[in-house]
């Protein structure tokens, strides 16, 4: 399957109708009548070493600063797991995705088991779904050779919409939006978007904030790899100077992930193994809140460890749900 994306105009419009994503091509969405929260989380020792070894007796959980009960706790790693990579494909990525595809294909290799599913999309000038979800290794690798440059031609979003007038190079904002509502909410287990780039966003119709949110009401962690192409910011003067991680970092602790910086010491290899490590490590715990809050509102979430030499890894909230 591959399908160009719309993302200037009627984001949700397109996507509800006979846009790029038909409706008889959408999997029903799974309704649970249960006030449950789940909350996958990770924890490491001040080296960085994941710890798997902790009972629910060493976690405390708070929502709103309410202490909660704990009712379920498990290290069950087996629960499915669906994957969304998304490869920054735009122009200050060119000479690396030779080497983001190689990487890849050895990832999905690896990580993929039989329950799993996981996903494709490039996002540059817009973003592009290279393959819908499926546990086909053969369709993912085919998926990852069609990954191509699209770096625009620095034109400008039709319409009047908030960011007219802005260049489109980069519209990683929507990438994680629309991987979070187009493909993440209908599914059920552990969820994990990967995502790939050097962090600058340029020509998306959302926010920051718009793609956290969504990544938050879909229970996706993002996981980001800040890879920077110095060549592509080489100045008259020499190399240019790159942005910070700032919004990757903003999105992947919001969700319950980390941002990896992939350099010398830290290869695109090793990064790969060090996520699916993490993803392989995890504790699920579920908790029913008590009463209280605005139905639809954000709440806040804090897990607390009885050993402050070790430190939690979890999404910061969710939201609840509507009647």
């Amino acid at each position: 399957m591959n399908m160009r994306w719309i993302t200037a105009v009627g984001l949700l419009a397109a996507f509800a109708g006979h846009a790029a994503f038909p409706q008889q091509d959408l999997p029903a969405p799974i309704r649970v009548d249960v006030n449950l929260v789940n909350i996958l989380c990770s924890v490491r020792d001040k080296k960085g070493g994941l710890i798997g070894t902790l009972t629910k007796d060493d976690f405390t959980l708070f929502e709103d600063g309410r202490q909660q009960e704990i009712k379920y706790f498990t290290r069950d790693t087996d629960l499915p797991l669906t994957i969304g990579l998304l490869v920054d494909v735009s122009g200050s990525q060119a000479n690396l995705i030779g080497e983001e595809r190689q990487a890849a294909h050895q990832f999905f290799s690896q990580v993929l088991r039989k329950k799993d599913m996981a996903f494709l999309i490039s996002f540059g000038a817009e973003s592009e779904l290279l393959q819908d979800s499926t546990n086909s290794l053969k369709l993912l690798h085919e998926g990852l050779d069609r990954l191509r440059l699209n770096a625009g031609v620095g034109g400008l979003h039709p319409g009047p919409v908030p960011t007219a007038g802005r260049p489109r190079g980069t519209v990683m904002f929507d990438a994680v939006y629309l991987a979070a509502t187009e493909r993440m909410a209908s599914e059920v287990g552990r969820k994990a978007i990967v995502l790939i780039t050097d962090g600058d966003d340029q020509g998306s119709s959302l926010d920051r904030s718009a793609a956290i949110e969504a990544a938050q009401k879909a229970d996706s962690i993002i996981y980001s790899i800040y890879y920077v192409d110095n060549r592509a910011y080489m100045g008259r003067g020499g190399y240019g100077i790159h942005g910070s991680d700032g919004d990757l970092r903003k999105m992947s602790e919001e969700t319950g992930g980390r941002v990896h910086h992939v350099g010398r010491k830290n290869s695109l290899d090793q990064i790969f193994k060090q996520i699916q490590e993490e993803m392989r490590s995890q504790y699920s715990i579920g908790y029913t809140p008590r009463e209280g809050g605005s139905p639809g509102g954000f709440r806040h979430i804090e897990l607390r460890l009885a050993d402050k030499n070790l430190k939690v890894q979890a999404r910061k909230g969710y939201y609840a749900a509507k009647p």
